[in-house]
């Protein structure tokens, strides 16, 4: 079985990493360099920085907040929010990441997601996508749809429709982000990130609701996620990803054991 990986998320308003519960009541949570740094020393396999609020106020993301917390990294760094263009993606690369996530863009203009993928390799393109069930469905996985612009927006997508096409125009990895569970600490929707995960032949990055060992656990088992992502918990000294990791193994869950 592979080896699945633990991710720590820094969600960066104003130079700041911020969190909040589905979107709102947002508080401060420290720097994010400083941060990148603790959570890499404590065992995270990889470090996702997400500028929240650069696609909504129409801007670039913050590159010197890039470059700071880059300095502070020796595993995998991916970044996102107010990536538009290719020169927008190559720009990040330089400031020190490894991966680029895409979101609204992606939906905007589908073709950017091949482009930087021939430029930096399939395996450099991350598409996000904020998904919310719609629990008037008769059946609210299948009908979850997606939602832009910090998910302020309904995207008119989807979600299993817009991860098989992100998929098949080159995305390396889909970050699948549950608005529904984000920041509540209840647990990962597990049967939304099984839909997806099934959907496609890239791996799936689970994300919102983590909120203990078992959470964990149960998307890499029932929700067939490959990686997981979490903030809260390991932000505000819940849990490290040393420790989940530790967890993880003694419950046969093969993961990477820091040193």
């Amino acid at each position: 079985m592979l080896t699945r990986r633990v991710i720590a998320c820094l969600d960066v308003r104003n130079g700041r990493v911020v969190k909040g519960v589905q979107f709102v009541d947002i508080v401060d949570a420290g720097d994010p360099a400083e941060l990148a740094r603790r959570h890499a020393e404590a065992g995270a396999d990889e470090i996702v920085l997400l500028d929240i609020t650069a696609t909504h106020e129409g801007r670039a993301t913050l590159l010197e907040t890039v470059r700071r917390a880059a300095e502070q990294l020796f595993i995998p760094f991916t970044v996102g929010g107010g990536i538009r263009t290719l020169q927008d993606a190559s720009a990040v690369f330089e400031a020190g990441a490894d991966k680029v996530s895409l979101n609204s863009a992606a939906l905007q203009n589908p073709e950017l997601i091949s482009e930087i993928g021939a430029e930096y390799g399939a395996q450099a393109v991350v598409v996000a996508i904020d998904a919310r069930r719609d629990a008037a469905a008769q059946d609210p996985v299948r009908s979850a749809r997606v939602f832009t612009h910090g998910g302020r927006r309904d995207a008119g997508l989807g979600v299993i429709e817009w991860a098989r096409e992100a998929a098949q125009r080159g995305a390396g990895e889909i970050l699948l982000t549950s608005m529904d569970a984000d920041g509540t600490r209840a647990g990962f929707d597990c049967a939304l990130t099984a839909a997806v995960s099934r959907a496609v032949n890239i791996p799936v990055i689970a994300s919102g609701g983590a909120g203990s060992v078992e959470h964990f656990a149960e998307v890499f088992t029932s929700g067939c996620a490959d990686a997981a992502l979490a903030a809260s918990i390991f932000h505000f000294g819940i849990s490290s990803a040393r420790v989940l990791k530790e967890q993880l193994a003694v419950q046969k869950i093969p993961v990477r054991l820091p040193c």
